[in-house]
């Protein structure tokens, strides 16, 4: 049995970075037969449920109203030195931008009369609402400061379960359009400090890609601990 994984110092946090994109791929992706040995390199020795944390967000989009978002997270301990590994589920629901929903309407319009050969409708689209459920997987590259308090940089990759709806386009082909599921990913940095062994309070910005929307997005919670801390993470460290 190995040594319990924990947050590294300062001067260790870079040599973390440059694997940590390797580590997310091998945990989102089935290794084949190819690749089992580079995966089977990696330390899952430590990966196990720890605690769980509920959060508020605020976030700042390109293509919708910025709106509140809520989150859980999962604790699940560190898959090698410094390195934490934490899942994540993001529900958000926000009109669409008057713009993007007349940018909508005139794509839409153009299409039909594509179709049918005759001139494009005028559509009146209403309100327009998008609900995200997002599913995310962070790495955290954890290290310790004075007076208890720990930071963490990373990457993370993301599943966003998109849904359009209104009461214009209810029950309509608009809406299937706006129904997808799409990819994404983002950088992040934050902070925490523990209140308590057993529980810990976190604020964190991150930054959110997708191939249509775009949004830097803060968050403050708090998370439970059911599981035992790592070195360098309880009360007393400094």
């Amino acid at each position: 049995m190995g040594e319990v994984q924990g947050p590294v110092q300062g001067e260790a946090v870079i040599s973390r970075v440059t694997w940590l994109g390797a580590v997310l791929c091998a945990l989102m992706v089935a290794p084949s037969n190819g690749t089992a040995q580079d995966i089977a390199d990696l330390d899952y020795e430590h990966l196990s449920f720890r605690g769980f944390g509920f959060d508020f967000g605020y976030m700042w989009p390109n293509r919708v109203e910025p709106t509140e978002t809520y989150a859980v997270r999962f604790d699940l301990g560190y898959a090698g030195p410094g390195l934490r590994i934490v899942p994540s589920v993001t529900v958000w629901r926000s009109p669409m931008e008057a713009l993007e929903i007349q940018e909508f309407a005139d794509r839409v319009a153009a299409l039909v009369a594509e179709q049918t050969g005759g001139p494009p409708p005028a559509l009146d689209l209403g309100v327009i609402e998008y609900t995200d459920i997002a599913l995310g997987i962070d790495g955290h590259v954890v290290w310790e400061l004075p007076l208890d308090l720990l930071t963490f940089g990373g990457l993370g990759l993301t599943a966003h379960f998109l849904n359009g709806d209104g009461e214009a386009i209810a029950g309509t082909f608009v809406e299937d359009l706006l129904d997808s599921v799409e990819p994404g990913f983002n950088l992040h940095f934050g902070m925490e400090y523990p209140v308590t062994n057993s529980m810990r309070l976190y604020t964190v910005g991150r930054y959110e890609v997708m191939p249509d929307l775009q949004y830097f997005h803060a968050r403050v919670g708090w998370q439970i601990m059911i599981g035992p801390n790592a070195p360098g993470e309880g009360r007393g460290n400094d």
